[in-house]
């Protein structure tokens, strides 16, 4: 049980590190005014983690501006720098007493700095990641890479479904050359980030600075490719950055959900520019994979009992993904630690019932959309495109009905995986098409059916 305690105080490390980086970005774009007339008094409040995020401040009002101008900026900014980030909460301490934890001096990591070193988690490293068949030429090829001297292969492209290992061997691929080369400089930033600051250097007319904060370090890891999707000027400048370290022979790693190939929206200069180096996937964990990760984070809880039908029940059970796996296990030892309860294989099924109950069939946004444009026989990149034809809108409209009742996604969430849309659209979306299935057989038929299919 005090691992697990231990293990909240590292969390809270790290964002109170992260919330430093934020800050230092958020000075920047907005301005000096600004940042200190509502942003500067936020502050990070105790019992964040790295999954959801706590912020405070000290006024109603302050908080609804806040809330309205920036909290998808915030998001963004927490997700580039700790990628679990799921959410970030802005509350008013006047209602209640909240207690503040003190943030690290703060960086400003958006400029272009000498010696640049991002801030990896430090769970994440090579010797924690459980390594079987359906991981291991990702993981060799990561430690190929950190190596020191000329790297044999750039770029270095890793691509799986969501929570297989993608971002912890990016992490551990990090430290390892950061400490082999302690003069080295490196840059970790999600594709979202990238586009980001891309968009904000041409408002500003000084993509000089950001091209030269890109190109300058000798490692350069980009996740989450798949996002810049169909944003031709975001991929065109990704295009000569990767032209740029191959040329120099300096280390590119790239981490997306599915082959170069098969990547929707993108140039084929660019796709056969990513699949030009190494191309390792990571294959979804299998039982013997899977208990191996439960006892591999079982070693690190020595108080723990947990028996080993317990153990056999995570892994047989929670099939969808490696992150879905800890969560339940991380969620199964703090429950019995906060109730003192003894885990035995009923506590597990009680504690753990709706979880197990979900995991056994898990519809996802992407599939929702394959089906979609599939029925209705329009490309999927349509799906998230700015094309408003009835052609394309309405079966988008249905995606997103359907993504809101098949799915536990937030309205936020769904509407990023539509070309970035606002929340607002989706509601509209879903309202639109509430109406029309009780006026027009056509529409509640296709539904319908869509429905079925989905739901298996």
């Amino acid at each position: 049980m005090t691992q697990v305690q231990t293990l909240e105080r590292g969390d809270m490390e790290a964002v109170s590190k992260a919330w430093s980086h934020v800050r230092g970005n958020l000075r920047r774009s907005a301005g000096q005014r600004l940042f200190d007339q509502w942003l500067k008094p936020v502050v990070l409040v105790d019992g964040s983690t790295s999954a959801a995020v706590r912020l405070g401040l000290p006024s109603a009002f302050m908080t609804q501006w806040v809330k309205n101008h920036y909290s998808e900026r915030l998001l963004l900014e927490f997700r580039a720098v700790l990628p679990d980030v799921l959410s970030v909460t802005i509350e008013t301490m006047a209602e209640e007493p909240l207690r503040v934890l003190k943030a690290e001096p703060e960086v400003a990591a958006v400029v272009a700095v000498p010696g640049e070193r991002p801030i990896f988690d430090p769970r994440f490293c090579f010797d924690r990641f459980v390594v079987d068949s359906a991981n291991r030429v990702a993981f060799n090829a990561a430690k190929a890479v950190a190596q020191p001297g000329m790297p044999q292969f750039s770029p270095l492209y890793l691509h799986s479904g969501t929570g297989q290992g993608k971002t912890h061997l990016m992490h551990a691929l990090g430290q390892a050359f950061l400490e082999a080369n302690p003069e080295a400089t490196a840059i970790y930033v999600t594709a979202e980030r990238f586009m980001f600051e891309f968009v904000q250097a041409l408002r500003n007319r000084d993509t000089h600075a950001f091209k030269t904060r890109l190109r300058s370090v000798d490692l350069l890891m980009i996740d989450d490719l798949q996002f810049i999707g169909g944003k031709d000027a975001t991929q065109e400048e990704f295009f000569h950055t990767v032209n740029e370290f191959m040329s120099s022979g300096k280390r590119l790693v790239i981490a997306a959900d599915r082959a170069p190939q098969a990547l929707e929206g993108f140039e084929p200069r660019l796709a056969g520019r990513l699949g030009s180096g190494l191309v390792a996937d990571i294959k979804p964990a299998e039982l013997e994979l899977r208990r191996a990760i439960v006892a591999r984070k079982l070693e690190d809880m020595p108080a723990v009992d947990m028996p080993e039908e317990v153990v056999d029940l995570l892994a047989a059970r929670i099939t969808s993904n490696v992150r879905e796996l800890e969560g339940a296990l991380n969620r199964l030892v703090a429950y019995a630690n906060l109730s003192n309860e003894t885990i035995s294989i009923d506590f597990a099924v009680t504690t753990l019932g709706e979880v197990l109950r979900s995991a056994q069939r898990r519809i996802t946004i992407d599939e929702i959309q394959r089906a979609v444009s599939s029925h209705f026989e329009v490309k999927q990149i349509d799906l998230i495109s700015e094309r408003r034809a009835v052609a394309i809108a309405r079966p988008r409209q249905i995606a997103m009905y359907l993504a809101k009742r098949l799915t536990t996604r937030s309205l936020p969430e769904i509407g990023r995986k539509f070309g970035n849309r606002d929340h607002s659209t989706v509601i509209h979306a879903v309202r639109r098409i509430e109406d029309l299935r009780g006026k027009d057989v056509e529409i509640d038929g296709a539904v319908r059916t869509l429905m079925r299919a989905l739901e298996g």
